[in-house]
């Protein structure tokens, strides 16, 4: 019995050991990827009260603006909808979003891209993105944010 109890402590240690070597070769190829290939966790561009989404910010009047060769978009997330509606970009052009949402956690993901980030009352969430295809882009809610949540859509559509 004594023996084969050390025999579990090898085993034990053996394993232990190729665990913490995993989690090392992981923690070394996240670092390796966020420094050198620009993956970096989308940060907020600031805070904003819930209540001035709607009036008295930015955000009141929804709006896409082209700023020379680009465009910035204040778009509002809500139940369950998204204002503006719709917006149209030229092919190539960079569009920063700002988004606000004026009542619960929304979701703002443009398929056919990475822009995928979380809208959470109180912040300004804000992502950039280069459209080089044109065609309709639709814009989804990804948060569960009540019974009309499948309805929740925009569209950008990206023009030559």
């Amino acid at each position: 019995m004594n023996g084969s109890h050390h025999a579990f402590e090898r085993y034990e240690a053996i394993w232990l050991r190729v665990v913490l070597v995993m989690i090392l070769v992981f923690l070394v190829l996240i670092a390796y990827t966020a420094l050198n290939y620009g993956q970096t966790i989308p940060r907020g561009a600031g805070r904003i009260r819930a209540g001035e989404v709607r009036a008295g910010s930015e955000f009141a009047n929804p709006r896409l603006e082209q700023v020379g060769n680009e465009y910035v978009a204040y778009v509002q997330a809500f139940a369950f909808g998204y204002a503006p509606g719709e917006m149209r970009v030229k092919r190539g052009r960079k569009v920063t979003f700002y988004v606000a949402s004026p009542d619960v956690v929304h979701g703002f993901m443009i398929e056919r891209t990475n822009v995928n980030v979380e809208v959470v009352p109180g912040y300004v969430s804000k992502v950039g993105y280069t459209f080089d295809r044109p065609g309709t882009y639709k814009i989804i809610c990804h948060q569960y944010c009540g019974l009309g949540h499948a309805k929740m859509l925009s569209r950008i559509v990206v023009e030559e």
